[in-house]
């Protein structure tokens, strides 16, 4: 799941700033590219170091868990997900106009952050 939310929040700051499915779709995964491989390769050795265990119940483990996390990263969230989403254009950004009132546009950029007014901090000795 982290993956997931890696990818598509990137790629949607990139719709939001271009409007162009196709350069957002590029973009955000040639942004996340690097921090996802790099996670599912800590994964996938911690999971394979699992086969030099005495067991041959943990090493079916973690053979399989080296394999699922591999499939799922470069499989799933490098090749289906984009295809996926190139296919489906705008459509992957539709929201439902009743909840657009109900939830706060919420963003993970920190340059989108408004800024607050400063709360006065009370005097430590006065307190």
């Amino acid at each position: 799941m982290d993956y997931q939310v890696f990818l598509v929040s990137r790629m949607h700051e990139e719709f939001l700033k271009s409007g162009d499915n196709r350069t957002a779709v590029r973009n955000g995964l040639a942004a996340t590219g690097k921090t996802i491989t790099a996670a599912a390769l800590i994964m996938i050795l911690v999971f394979a170091s699992f086969v030099l265990g005495g067991q041959a119940v943990i090493k079916e483990f973690g053979i399989g868990l080296a394999g699922g996390v591999l499939v799922d990263a470069v499989l799933i969230r490098m090749a289906v997900v984009p295809s996926l989403m190139m296919l489906l254009g705008k459509a992957n950004w539709w929201f439902p106009k009743s909840l657009d009132r109900v939830l706060p546009g919420l963003s993970v950029d920190a340059d989108d952050l408004v800024a607050l007014p400063a709360v006065p901090v009370p005097d430590p000795e006065l307190v």
